[in-house]
């Protein structure tokens, strides 16, 4: 009987580890799918700035363009209010 039982105990250990196994994949699938979803969102956006300005924005850009959206917002949440984003805050 204590045998049947242990081997009852080993079983659920083992499916329980396959279980645990098939949920860290299916995380990871999803963490992998969430990090597509932003990437392209984040190409995206860069691309329309870049069609707006009509050059490609370099990295030493960044500051600058950073700098401007915040001016933005501090005066009176235009960027956000553009992208109707107020509601959000």
């Amino acid at each position: 009987m204590k045998n049947n039982l242990d081997e009852r105990i080993a079983k659920l250990q083992e499916k329980q580890k396959q279980l645990k196994a098939q949920e860290k994949a299916l995380r990871a699938r999803q963490s992998q799918e969430e990090r597509k979803i932003r990437t392209k969102r984040l190409i995206d956006i860069g691309a329309a700035v870049e069609s707006v300005l009509g050059h490609p924005i370099e990295k030493e850009d960044l500051p600058n363009l950073i700098d401007f959206l915040q001016q933005q917002e501090q005066r009176g949440n235009f960027f956000s209010k553009a992208m109707n984003l107020s509601s959000q805050k």
